[in-house]
């Protein structure tokens, strides 16, 4: 199984298929950044081991600056040698919910029509459609991701150094799926490819939610108090553009028929699950750092 970049999905990824005894290679710009137990590349030599690899991973996003092929940086670096790779058998590429755009808090699923109203959407479905040109001899499965979440990357980091805001906007959903998951489903994919074609599959949980209900949550479960309720309409002059957009689009993301697909359930079936599992691996994970000194 070869990476074209990590990143926290991709590392969790390669982890999960280390434990399954798969060999893992990983592409990356700073090979030193690996997980232990991947044999690391520099990104730009890795023509060799797209030749070799079967089952190929994409965690990286679009970057804008690349024209083509919707910005993907591994078309535009190993455009060539991917169409040749003679060994392929299964590709999944790690892309967003974000491509169905606004549904104004509808549901959405598999079969939905993109429709990517944000230009970081619409470079990621461009990049969609340029890894499907291996569909017609390799199953590509391209996954569609909510906001992902897990140890090290929560909504706790933000309540630890105060920096959570509890923006209410009654009836605005979203839709999130915890690390674990995320590698449980690939792996799912990866070990039971379907024949060559394309197929989309959805990771999100069983539970959209409006974002201050995760906030009040995780702010319970560090016992402190939620931070003060801001209107949507005071907060947003102050937001990010990367924020905004965040909040410019409403919908509810199913799943169900990735997971009957996959013949998988998820570890974490709503964020409260996921969120009191990344807070218990947090602090196992102190008490390591504090006992080895």
């Amino acid at each position: 199984m070869l990476f074209l970049g990590l990143g926290y999905a991709g590392t969790a990824i390669a982890q999960a298929a280390l434990r399954r005894g798969l060999t893992v290679r990983a592409a990356l710009r700073d090979p030193g950044k690996a997980p232990a137990g991947t044999e690391a590349i520099p990104y730009a030599e890795a023509g060799p081991a797209i030749a070799q690899a079967t089952h190929l991973v994409i965690p990286a996003p679009p970057r804008p600056e690349i024209e083509a092929d919707g910005g993907d940086p591994a078309w535009a670096a190993h455009g060539d040698a991917l169409m040749a790779a003679p060994a392929l058998r299964w590709v999944g590429y790690l892309s967003t919910t974000g491509v169905y755009g606004d549904h104004g808090g509808g549901w959405v699923d598999e079969a939905t029509p993109p429709s990517p109203g944000q230009a970081r959407s619409r470079r990621r479905f461009e990049a969609e459609r340029a890894w499907e040109k291996l569909s017609g001899r390799a199953a590509v499965d391209i996954f569609r991701l909510g906001g992902i979440y897990g140890p090290g990357r929560s909504v706790f980091d933000q309540l630890r150094a105060g920096t959570a805001r509890r923006v209410i906007k009654s009836g605005q959903f979203f839709s999130r799926i915890h690390r674990d998951d995320i590698a449980q489903a690939v792996l799912a994919a990866a070990l039971a490819p379907p024949p060559p074609g394309r197929r989309v599959l959805n990771l999100v949980d069983d539970h959209p939610v409006e974002n201050a209900a995760v906030i009040e949550e995780a702010a319970r479960l560090l016992g402190l108090p939620p931070p003060p309720a801001m209107d949507f309409e005071a907060a947003r002059p102050g937001m990010s553009p990367m924020a905004a957009a965040f909040w410019a689009e409403n919908r509810r993301v199913s799943s169900a028929a990735t997971k009957a697909a996959l013949g998988i359930e998820w570890l974490y079936p709503s964020w409260r699950e996921g969120l009191a599992a990344t807070l218990a691996e947090e602090k196992a994970q102190r008490l390591v750092h504090k006992a080895g000194g």
